[in-house]
């Protein structure tokens, strides 16, 4: 019987199908220190971003079978060395596209009407300055007709474009390999589709109102203080994706300039320890990295964990 390491939580629904198919599931944290020690008794582990599996802790690991993620990015796994050494990696970039879609979509309304500004501010002046914040709140733009450049034309992407083009706004995406893609807008059951052409960065940059990113980690920001020059006065940019895929010095810079005119935010360099400095910012809708945290995403995410491991120990 193959024996299995919940080591960062999955969902109940994930849990049962593997223990119905007959492996053995530890559902415990241990702690990274004490995985050398202990990790080497199972044939299989299920991580998120919290545990690392690195090439040191592999290389004490001859019967581990199977490294799972749950979520899309990889980058607290070994990846290459772990293939080599004929290990199975899985992860569930699928599971978490709408949430996250979902999350950004909500920033950039928050920041459209204020709400994050005015959450901030009606505890401690909505009974004696009602009348002044109303006032001050009443310059909220609409959706409908602006330009949302999305960065990263993937699952995730093309599931904010699907939202945004339900909502009327006009798509410019750009990505290094998808050319164009027909776009499902509204129920599934009507079956409509719009087709989106990807553009050049440069091209979209001029022209968005409302940019977001949906990119893995890169070592260098993709937004820096020079794609922010190119882009329209007012700009609001968005991020759900990865730390760091922004210049957090240039960002801050030309929020506070009032070149960028807000920002919304669930990710963030230094991670669990973001800036104070950015989280000052008064015109900051912020989030602590919660794009793939709902109840639909987390069981879709656990499920398809679940799947994948069963399918390999049943091989």
């Amino acid at each position: 019987m193959a024996k299995v390491l919940i080591n960062d939580g999955i969902h109940p629904t994930g849990e049962r199908m593997m223990k119905e198919a007959g492996l053995e599931v530890v559902n415990t944290k241990i702690p990274q220190e004490e995985l050398k020690d202990k990790l080497p008794t199972f044939n299989a582990i299920c991580v998120r971003s919290a545990t690392k599996v690195r090439q040191d802790l592999i290389d004490l690991c001859p019967d581990l079978k199977v490294i799972a993620r749950g979520g899309v990015g990889l980058d607290n796994i070994d990846v290459s060395y772990a293939r080599e050494n004929g290990i199975e990696v899985y992860n569930t970039p699928a599971a978490s596209s709408r949430s996250v879609a979902e999350l950004a979509i909500t920033h950039i309304m928050n920041v459209s009407r204020g709400v994050h500004r005015a959450n901030r501010e009606m505890p401690n002046q909505g009974n004696t300055a009602f009348k002044a914040l109303k006032k001050s709140y009443s310059k909220g733009v609409e959706l409908e007709g602006k330009t949302l450049g999305i960065i990263g034309f993937g699952r995730i992407g093309k599931e904010l474009a699907s939202i945004g083009l339900g909502m009327g706004m006009h798509i410019l995406p750009v990505d290094l390999v998808e050319k164009e893609a027909n776009i499902p807008v509204g129920p599934k059951s009507a079956n409509l589709h719009i087709p989106v052409q990807v553009v050049e960065m440069d091209d979209m940059l001029s022209k968005a109102d409302y940019i977001s990113l949906h990119v893995p980690s890169t070592k260098k920001a993709i937004l820096g203080a020079e794609e922010m020059a190119k882009m329209k006065d007012g700009v609001v940019l968005i991020n759900t994706a990865r730390g760091g895929s922004i210049d957090e010095d240039a960002l801050k810079s030309n929020m506070e300039s009032g070149k960028i005119k807000a920002a919304g935010l669930d990710v963030f360099v230094g991670e669990p320890q973001p800036r104070e400095d950015i989280l000052a910012l008064n015109n900051a809708s912020l989030s602590p990295h919660i794009g793939a945290s709902t109840a639909e995403a987390q069981e879709k995410i656990g499920i398809e964990l679940a799947e994948q491991i069963i399918a390999y120990f049943n091989k």
